[in-house]
């Protein structure tokens, strides 16, 4: 089992990543969303913002690859093969528009283990480069405990 010592961690940031355009009309085109301010600049800027708009799960493209590199760290000890996403929150501050310059601080909030699987709860505060918040986002990630930890 990973180390209990690991809860009340707060990583060093990560970034920073800036969101493009291309970027934000290829996740919405992906996700099958064709709402205006996701692809049309005249459109996101009649309705007040500064550029395009990102859909609402778009944080997922740079939080999930540093908690990704957080989790194959062996000094944390998670068994990355194993891991399933189990849930998964984003609250918002104000919307993330191309342009953004966004850091990520991963804080580990919890670590549980119950019917054989380690449940692990991981925060990613993003800020853009003001140090302005923007979003939180929780993931509860899920890996089935190894025969080390029986």
């Amino acid at each position: 089992m990973p180390d209990q010592s690991w809860v009340g961690r707060v990583l060093d940031p990560a970034g920073p990543y800036q969101v493009g355009r291309e970027q934000v009309r290829q996740f919405a085109t992906a996700i099958g969303d064709d709402d205006p301010l996701f692809h049309d600049l005249d459109a996101a800027r009649a309705a007040g913002h500064a550029d395009l708009v990102a859909p609402p799960t778009f944080p997922t493209c740079f939080t999930m690859p540093v908690i990704e590199r957080f989790l194959r760290d062996p000094a944390f000890g998670w068994d990355y093969t194993r891991m399933v996403h189990g849930d998964q929150r984003i609250t918002y501050r104000r919307p993330i528009l191309a342009g953004d310059e966004l850091m990520t601080v991963i804080h580990v909030d919890e670590l549980r283990t119950r019917a054989g699987n380690h449940m692990l709860t991981l925060r990613c505060e993003v800020t853009d480069t003001a140090d302005e918040p923007v979003a939180t986002t929780v993931s509860l990630l899920v890996t089935a405990a190894g025969e080390e930890d029986a």
